[in-house]
């Protein structure tokens, strides 16, 4: 298995990487990283949105024995469980290779970050949708925007910060 992951890691870093010399005027390697990686589960998360509110959900609501939940907010939820661990892999073992904090102690941190978004993704979308009358997937867009930034800056400042030493 470590085998797999190494290599799945190395193909990653080295496509990546492959494009960052278009970019090295611009931003550091890290940032460069984080772009691509964020931009392409964040290009995941739209499509998986998109896919699950127009052709599996088919734009209707999913009613629960305890609850109902609209279509947008349902799908929203489908692409979340892919990209969450995508996200994750990525971050760890991608964009912020440096740090020395347990996966374990990250994850958890992580899931924390995850956890804002989740609620600012929702936050935006009823806006959007409900009081601004917007179609849904131009709104989880526009939310995409937001929440990436948000997740950039706590994702490099609390959960992949790497250890300072203590003296």
């Amino acid at each position: 298995m470590l085998k797999v992951h190494e290599y799945i890691r190395g193909a990653i870093l080295k496509f990546v990487d492959f494009f960052y010399p278009l970019f090295r005027k611009l931003m550091p390697l890290q940032t460069f990283r984080y772009a691509a990686c964020g931009g392409f589960n964040t290009c995941l998360d739209i499509s998986l949105f998109f896919v699950s509110y127009n052709f599996i959900l088919k734009k209707q609501a999913v009613h629960l024995p305890f609850l109902t939940i609209s279509g947008y907010i349902a799908a929203f939820l489908i692409g979340f469980c892919i990209t969450f661990p995508i996200g994750f892999y990525l971050s760890r073992y991608v964009v912020f290779q440096e740090t020395s904090v347990a996966k374990r102690e990250q994850l958890g941190k992580y899931f924390l970050v995850v956890l804002g978004c989740l609620f600012l993704n929702y936050g935006f979308l009823k806006l959007f949708v409900e009081e601004f009358g917007w179609y849904p997937t131009p709104s989880k867009i526009l939310t995409t925007v937001f929440v990436v930034v948000f997740s950039y800056l706590t994702q490099k400042n609390f959960t992949f910060r790497p250890s300072v030493e203590r003296t």
